[in-house]
């Protein structure tokens, strides 16, 4: 039991190097979940490159829309192994606040480090089926992810792809590493030759999370129309 919460702990401490920063949430987010990028704010998506965003050339993001009563996973540390765990190990661990319904929360396992931590997505069959997981977190303005007037500040979804699906797929979102050292690019496009020269397909884009804020309306009318913010 030991050897296997050494593996796990483990685990749950590998640093991926990432260059986001917490800050302190605007107004119309919960703290749980909004980052912010170390990058420069833009008031709209980044248009320097060909292909398409959200709603261009009937291309659209694979969204989910948290309902305002959605519980989310709770991410919760682990103190130790029983028998054997001692009052000492029971008490050191912390416990974090729920998150708000509707939102998620994030899990920094060194808040200062170059990592995100972790975050905690619903289980379905399109997570199940992910080969190699990994999450984003992007400003919904930068996916072209129309949201309700108003919300004026940048609202943090959660991006879900999967490195295993590193391969052209005609109008799939893809991720991009592209040459001109901007960064990372999430775009879809038409064809393989429409892509950016050079660039290299580092995944696919399953799912995008949008969070349920006080701002929006009450889900669940009962007509999926009305129901979804995109």
């Amino acid at each position: 039991m030991r050897e296997f919460l050494a593996i796990l702990l483990g685990t749950i401490m590998f640093k991926p190097v990432l260059s986001w920063a917490p800050i302190r949430p605007a107004s119309n987010t919960n703290k749980n979940c909004r980052l912010q990028s170390t990058a420069e704010e833009t008031s709209g998506p980044v248009d320097s490159y060909e292909g398409s965003l959200h709603g261009n050339n009937s291309c659209f993001l694979p969204l989910k829309q948290l309902d305002q009563d959605y519980y989310a996973p709770r991410i919760v540390q682990i103190a130790g192994s029983y028998p054997g765990i001692t009052k000492e190990e029971f008490l050191a661990v912390n416990s974090e606040p729920s998150p708000e319904p509707g939102q998620w929360t994030y899990d920094f396992s060194d808040a200062d480090g170059p990592q995100l931590g972790t975050v905690a997505i619903e289980g379905s069959n399109v997570v199940s089926v992910c080969g190699d997981p990994v999450v984003i977190i992007a400003e919904h303005t930068a996916l072209s992810i129309p949201l309700p007037p108003a919300i004026t500040e940048p609202v943090d979804i959660v991006v879900l792809v999967d490195r295993e699906q590193n391969r052209f797929a005609e109008r799939r979102f893809l991720l991009l590493d592209t040459p001109n050292d901007d960064g990372l690019i999430i775009r879809a496009f038409e064809t393989k030759q429409d892509m950016p020269a050079d660039c290299d397909i580092l995944g696919r884009v399953v799912l995008c999370h949008i969070p349920w804020l006080p701002s929006m309306k009450p889900t669940k009318s009962g007509f999926l129309e009305s129901d979804e913010y995109y």
